[in-house]
């Protein structure tokens, strides 16, 4: 017996969203989804915990190259990376999906829900939730927590894995012929990268 794909709820009325993008890859099913669905999303590339500069660098290239193709609109947020390891300063040692991982998600969403207010948009939401290296439950609570800081904002919360767009996702990135990485941004997740190695 095949499973029941999981449906995505689109909040009544929306038909605008400010979505923050971590990468091409990530949001290249999500961004197709909304369009097909009668949205339109506007992408916020704002990822200040990526290391180093270079990888930052080819990873919010290939996010505008993804946006321009599709004739939408593609704003680039800031790159201070020293302001985000000042943020998760003492937590360099959690594990991936520990406290530094929901302070970095966190500090994310709220610049995305300061940006939606800023420009305009009711709602937000994130291709973080559709990473199998990220823990969702933090997500949610960080995009609920940046809701709730910015007055006339709505967090779109969506486990954007489900309603096969994981498949999707990756026929895209060979499509689109996306770069795509191997660890999740920062120099402390590039410790996995280390442990896979010395391990294979």
């Amino acid at each position: 017996m095949s499973k029941r794909k999981e449906s995505i709820v689109i909040p009544e009325g929306v038909t605008e969203v400010l979505l923050h993008a971590c990468c091409a890859p990530c949001s290249s099913a999500i961004v197709e989804w909304m369009v097909n669905n009668g949205i339109r999303p506007t992408i916020f590339y704002f990822n200040p915990n990526i290391f180093p500069v270079g990888e930052y660098i080819i990873r919010k290239e290939e996010s505008k190259r993804h946006a321009e193709s599709l004739h939408l609109h593609w704003i680039d947020g800031d790159y201070d990376h020293q302001n985000w390891l000042h943020s998760v300063n003492g937590m360099e040692k959690e594990p991936e999906r520990g406290k530094r991982c929901e302070c970095c998600f966190r500090l994310r969403l709220l610049a995305t829900a300061k940006k939606a207010h800023e420009i305009g948009i009711s709602h937000f939401a994130t291709t973080l939730a559709s990473s199998r290296w990220k823990d969702l439950e933090q997500i949610t609570r960080a995009g609920y927590a940046a809701q709730e800081m910015v007055e006339g904002t709505h967090f779109w919360a969506q486990n954007w894995r489900k309603g096969g767009l994981q498949d999707r996702r990756n026929e895209l990135l060979k499509e689109y012929g996306f770069y795509n990485q191997q660890y999740c941004g920062c120099e402390f997740s590039m410790a996995r990268l280390k442990h896979d190695f010395d391990n294979s």
